[in-house]
């Protein structure tokens, strides 16, 4: 395993972070694919063992049991300071800012609830699920400093968000003196390449990490459509909502990765996260499987050539945005 410093942060990580979304209770209307406590801290175990150090969960993931999973297990097979923890909270709702609860109030409540979930007494990388349209810029970023000053947290992350967001909360955080976001954790992915419109040139500049999700496009960039069936590529919803209606333009794409992935004798997976390790700090791969450790593990090792990364990027074609990212709610607040 490879390690690099996250962004502008003290934390030094893997450069493969384990994705726990699927761990966790099975949700009646939520996620009904995730794994039992038993068969997430095999994979936990085994990913300690291949070097990974990085962890990525949410208090939104199995109803907060994927927070429980992952702190009981690292807690009982690493010292603490030899693991990252990154967790995220959910933006306020409208419903607790009618019952009168501040963004700030919000914050404080989901973090204190994290670390005791996760049974620790900081989280490393703190992350924004997604961007809190109805909390002020300010009131988040005081919030947040507050927490890295008092040792709660020790660095600061967001997802689903644009760079402008980024820049403006930055830019604020640099005037007050607080704390700044270190990173972003956005969907990218070799069949979804938004983020080198704005997002990756602007952290290239700040020194801002990248840690992408979906960064096997949940499984997709690591098979040929219909060679293989998980339980999360029959009932993942979500995931067929972001992918399904460019299916037919991203299988042109999905066929060179195979293509290139039998002639230089290595899985699809290596291919695919080799291509993104050139682009990132660490991408969030998620298991279900010990043997979905192995593929991450090998791709840090693997170097693709100029031309081989030129070949696979060639039929790629601009993409609608997808999932939270395509519900731009300043938007709708302006109507």
């Amino acid at each position: 395993m490879k390690y690099v410093q996250l962004g502008n942060s003290d934390l030094t990580v893997s450069r493969i972070c384990l994705g726990c979304m699927g761990f966790g209770a099975p949700m009646a209307g939520g996620h009904t694919w995730t794994l039992s406590e038993e068969e997430s801290r095999e994979i936990i175990r085994y990913a300690l063992d291949q070097g990974i150090n990085f962890f990525d969960t949410a208090m939104a993931y199995a109803g907060g049991t994927s927070e429980a999973y992952v702190g009981r297990a690292l807690r009982d097979f690493a010292p603490r300071d030899q693991y990252v923890i990154a967790t995220k909270y959910t933006p306020v709702s409208p419903a607790q800012i009618a019952e009168g609860i501040t963004g700030a109030e919000h914050i404080r409540n989901c973090l204190d609830a994290s670390l005791k979930r996760l049974d620790t007494d900081h989280i490393d990388l703190y992350i924004m699920h997604m961007w809190d349209y109805l909390t002020p810029v300010y009131e988040t970023m005081r919030t947040l400093n507050d927490a890295v000053k008092a040792g709660k947290i020790r660095a600061i992350g967001v997802s689903n968000c644009y760079a402008w967001q980024i820049a403006k909360a930055n830019a604020l955080a640099e005037k007050e003196g607080f704390a700044k976001i270190v990173s972003i954790q956005g969907h990218y992915n070799l069949i979804h390449r938004e983020e080198e419109r704005d997002m990756r040139p602007f952290c290239l500049e700040d020194n801002i990490a990248m840690t992408p999700y979906s960064a096997l496009a949940a499984g997709r960039l690591s098979r040929l459509p219909g060679a293989e069936t998980t339980k999360r590529l029959e009932q993942d919803a979500y995931a067929r909502f972001k992918y399904d209606a460019t299916a037919e333009q991203d299988n042109i794409i999905i066929g060179r990765v195979a293509e290139l992935a039998e002639k230089r004798g290595v899985t699809m997976t290596e291919i695919s996260l080799a291509w993104l390790l050139t682009k990132v700090t660490s991408p969030v791969c998620g298991a279900t499987k010990v043997r979905h450790i192995d593929g991450p593990v090998h791709a840090v090792d693997l170097e693709l050539t100029a031309e081989e990364i030129a070949w696979l990027e060639e039929p790629y074609v601009p993409h609608a945005l997808a999932g939270v990212m395509a519900q731009r709610p300043w938007q709708k607040q302006a109507e």
